[in-house]
């Protein structure tokens, strides 16, 4: 062999190396990281403050339930279809929990009805899109108006005071680290191996890419979309707990803007509104800089209702690079 052709062959898995280390920087995750870690820089470098531990605290701790909750709504939205219920189903379950802790019952018991009563809810919401063959989008907005309307009707939008100690589940610091946190990174990592490693993961992605295709490989369409709103239902749940605990009081009323928030974490973080495509990884990083760029702008002193005007840009941005993306690859 001559030293030209060893040449070409030692250049082949450079280039390999290379293609696949530039598809890495390529993707959303990769960019949404890039985007956090250049907002820091220099919003920090104009407000040190910003970068304070106290604020990053407020950031990531604040937040997380929405990290949460965007994952389990990822996972909707992969299987071609979406739940604008999800803000006043967190108000209620909040409610709920709370409730339950004044009442006297075991913490335990008060932290695990909410995961429950999320996953009865969004299976119901998952039969009737399933079974009945209602779009998601018609179903979830008719549970929005019950849920919310429901709330304000029976408890007039009461404070829940008086809470037991020890029922603050967000405010523990396990090894100096706010809980939130913990579950937010555990349950993004289990999801994301999830989604990527188990028949049914693999089965939303099919049934949201494409669903006559999924049948025709034997995949049930219908017990798919049932499964992964019992599965959104629970990560609600749970997001519903981290939000009823964080603070000392709960209002027993429906976070504004709450469920935009969410699904704008799973659009901006890479998930296609059409379905199909995308990562729970990418919509935690996504609510994380959502968070951090609500705190820069007060840093900064601008308006921080500018936030709104932000989310629409990045969905719309998102939305449409997507839709480019669509068009390349069936050209």
């Amino acid at each position: 062999m001559n030293s030209s052709s060893a040449a070409s062959v030692t250049s082949v898995p450079s280039a390999g190396l290379l293609q696949r280390f530039l598809r890495l920087f390529a993707s959303q995750e990769a960019v949404l990281l890039l985007a956090l870690i250049a907002l820091f820089v220099i919003v920090g470098s104009i407000n040190p403050r910003y970068v304070a531990e106290r604020n990053l605290y407020s950031i990531f701790l604040g937040n997380a339930y929405i990290a949460i909750a965007a994952i389990g709504m990822s996972m909707v939205i992969i299987s071609g279809n979406i739940d604008i219920s999800v803000g006043s189903l967190i108000g209620v379950l909040a409610t709920i929990s709370g409730s339950l802790a004044v009442a006297g019952y075991p913490l335990i018991v008060c932290w695990i009805v909410p995961v429950i009563g999320g996953v009865v809810v969004s299976s119901f919401t998952g039969y009737i899109v399933a079974y009945l063959r209602i779009p998601s989008i018609v179903v979830s907005l008719g549970m929005l108006s019950i849920l919310k309307g429901g709330l304000i009707a029976v408890t007039n939008g009461a404070w829940i005071t008086d809470l037991p100690k020890g029922y603050a589940l967000a405010q523990m610091k396990p090894l100096g680290v706010p809980m939130p946190i913990y579950f937010m990174l555990v349950l993004t990592v289990l999801a994301a191996y999830w989604m990527r490693n188990s028949a049914t993961g693999r089965s939303i992605y099919a049934v949201g890419g494409n669903a006559e295709a999924a049948r025709l490989s034997g995949i049930s369409q219908r017990r798919t979309i049932m499964t992964v709103f019992a599965i959104h239902g629970a990560f609600v749940g749970v997001a519903s707990v981290l939000f009823a605990t964080q603070l000392s009081v709960i209002q027993s009323t429906v976070p504004p803007n709450l469920e935009l928030t969410i699904i704008t974490a799973s659009v901006v973080g890479g998930v296609s509104i059409l379905g199909g495509t995308g990562t729970v990884i990418g919509s935690t990083l996504a609510a994380v800089l959502l968070a951090a760029i609500g705190s820069s702008l007060i840093f900064i002193n601008v308006s921080p209702y500018w936030l709104r005007s932000v989310q629409g840009v990045l969905i719309l941005l998102t939305v449409l690079a997507d839709l480019f993306r669509r068009r390349r690859q069936q050209r």
